[in-house]
C-alpha cells in the first residue's frame, strides 16, 4: 500500500498537469520522458535538491513534524479499506490458503476513516503555528475551522450506508452493493449523500474551490509559507495521496467498491483491485476538473456552505435513508424500500426547486437593496459623488427647457388672437298647425 499510493501520488501530478492542460488548451507537461512520462521523477529530484531551510524564530521540534504530521495518516487510512475478494493461493507446503487484498476489515473501519482523516489536520495547523509567520497562522486557523465545518456533513453522510448495512465494516458495505450490479450502489439509493461526501471529502483534503489554507493570493502560501525542499515536498505528496484515499474510500461506501466495472470478480478475484483503480483514476479527474473550473470561494461564503447548506442537507439525507428502512421494516419487502425512497427523492427534488426559486427571488430583492444606483442611498461618498455629477448633468438639460420655453413666450408677442363668436342662434318660429313645429 505505502509503495502503490507513493506512485500513485507521483503520477496524479502527471495526471492533473495534463488534464488541466487539455482544460486550457495547452500542451502540458511532454519534454522529461516518452510524452513527459518522467516528469514526476524529474519533480522530485528537484525537490530533494531543493536548499532546505528553517526560520530561526521557528519551533524548530514542531516544525520538522508537522509534515510527517500531515502525510502519515494520508498513508494508513486505506488500512481498512478492502481492495477485492480474498484470493486462494498455494504455497510450497501443498496447502492452499486464503489471501485478503486488504490489510485489516476491521468491524469498525468507519471510525478508523474518521479518526484518521482528522488528525491530517492537526499537521496544517501545527505547520501554520510552529512557523512564526502571521500568514502561515492564518492559513492553520482557517484549516481548523474548515475541519470542523465540513466533517459534520462528511460524518452524517457516512451514517447512510451504515444504516443500510448495519455495520462499520468496509468489507460489508461493499458486499452488500454487490447484486444487483451497479445499481445496487448506495449512490443511487441515496445520491445526496454520495454528493455531500465528495464535496465534503474535498472540502477535507484543502483543494480547490476548497483550498483557502493555502490561498496564495491571499496568504501567499498559508501554512506551508515557510517550508522548502523536502518538507515541502511531504506538504504536496500528503494532498495527492489525500485524493487517491478519499477516492477510494467514497468508491467503497457509495460506489459498490471492487465490483464492477468489470463483472465476474468472485470468479477471479484479481479484477477487485483494477476495478478499484479505475473508479479512482474517475474521480481523480473529477477533482481536477473541478480546480480547472470553479474559482475559489470567498472564506465567508465557504464557511455559509458548510453550515448553512451542507449541514441541513446531510441532516435531510440520514432521515430520507431512516425513514426508507423503517418502511421497509414495516412492511418486510424492499418494494416498500423502495417505494419509500423514491417518495423521499420526489419531496426532495420538490423542496429543492420551490427553495431555490424562493433564494433567487431574494437574491435579486437583496442586491436591489443594496445597489445605490437603484435605491438611492444616503450616505456614503458614493451617493455624495453621484449628486455631484448629476447636478453637473442636470445644468445643460434645465438650461435647454429654459431656453425653449424662453422663445416660444418670444414667439407669441404680437400675434392677434383669433375671436371666437358664440353661433347666433335662428329667431323661433311658432308653429301654425300641429304638424308645423318648426326648428331652430
Amino acid at each position: 500500500l505505502f509503495a502503490t499510493l507513493m506512485g500513485g501520488f507521483a503520477y496524479t501530478t502527471l495526471l492533473e498537469r495534463r488534464l488541466v492542460a487539455a482544460f486550457q488548451h495547452r500542451v502540458g507537461p511532454n519534454r522529461v520522458g516518452i510524452g513527459g512520462i518522467a516528469q514526476p521523477i524529474a519533480d522530485g529530484i528537484k525537490l530533494i535538491t531543493k536548499e532546505d531551510v528553517t526560520p530561526a524564530s521557528a519551533d524548530k521540534v514542531i516544525f520538522w513534524l508537522a509534515p510527517a504530521i500531515k502525510v502519515v495518516p494520508t498513508l494508513i487510512v486505506l488500512a481498512v479499506v478492502p481492495l477485492g475478494p480474498p484470493l486462494l493461493l498455494p504455497w510450497f507446503d501443498g496447502h492452499w490458503y486464503r489471501v485478503p487484498l486488504g490489510l485489516a476489515d476491521v468491524n469498525v473501519g468507519v471510525l478508523w476513516i474518521l479518526a484518521i482523516t482528522s488528525i491530517s489536520t492537526y499537521g496544517i495547523v501545527l505547520a501554520g503555528w510552529a512557523s512564526a509567520n502571521k500568514y502561515a497562522m492564518l492559513g492553520g486557523l482557517r484549516a481548523s475551522a474548515q475541519m470542523i465545518s465540513y466533517e459534520l456533513s462528511m460524518g452524517l453522510a457516512i451514517v447512510v450506508p451504515i444504516m443500510i448495512v448495519g455495520s462499520m465494516s468496509l468489507g460489508d458495505i461493499i458486499e452488500a452493493q454487490a447484486s444487483p450490479p451497479i445499481l445496487g450502489w448506495f449512490a443511487f439509493q441515496n445520491p445526496l449523500a454520495a454528493g455531500i461526501l465528495l464535496v465534503a471529502m474535498l472540502a477535507e483534503t484543502n483543494r480547490a474551490p476548497f483550498d483557502m489554507p493555502e490561498a496564495e493570493s491571499e496568504l501567499t502560501g498559508g501554512y506551508h509559507t515557510e517550508y522548502s525542499g523536502m518538507k515541502f515536498a511531504l506538504f504536496f505528496a500528503a494532498e495527492y495521496i489525500s485524493m487517491i484515499t478519499i477516492s477510494a474510500i467514497v468508491a467503497a461506501l457509495f460506489f459498490g467498491g471492487y465490483y464492477w466495472p468489470i463483472p465476474l470478480v468472485e470468479q477471479a478475484p484479481i479484477l477487485g483491485p483494477i476495478n478499484v483503480f479505475i473508479k479512482v483514476v474517475v474521480f481523480l479527474a473529477l477533482f481536477v476538473w473541478v480546480r480547472a473550473t470553479l474559482p475559489r470561494i470567498r472564506y465567508d461564503r465557504l464557511m455559509a456552505l458548510g453550515w448553512k447548506v451542507m449541514l441541513p442537507l446531510a441532516l435531510v439525507a440520514v432521515m430520507w435513508t431512516a425513514v426508507a428502512i423503517v418502511v421497509a421494516d414495516a412492511f418486510g419487502s424492499p418494494i416498500a424500500y423502495a417505494v419509500a425512497a423514491g417518495i423521499m427523492f420526489a419531496v426532495l427534488i420538490a423542496g429543492a426547486y420551490f427553495l431555490m426559486g424562493r433564494s433567487r427571488a431574494a437574491a435579486d430583492e437583496a442586491d436591489e437593496a443594496l445597489d445605490p444606483m437603484i435605491t438611492g442611498e444616503r450616505s456614503g461618498i458614493g451617493y455624495a459623488a453621484l449628486n455631484v455629477i448629476g447636478g453637473i448633468l442636470a445644468g445643460p438639460f434645465a438650461l435647454y427647457n429654459w431656453l425653449l420655453s424662453a422663445l416660444d413666450r418670444l414667439g407669441s408677442i404680437g400675434e392677434r388672437p383669433e375671436i371666437i363668436t358664440a353661433v347666433e342662434k335662428a329667431p323661433e318660429k311658432k308653429p301654425t298647425s300641429v304638424r308645423d313645429t318648426g326648428t331652430d
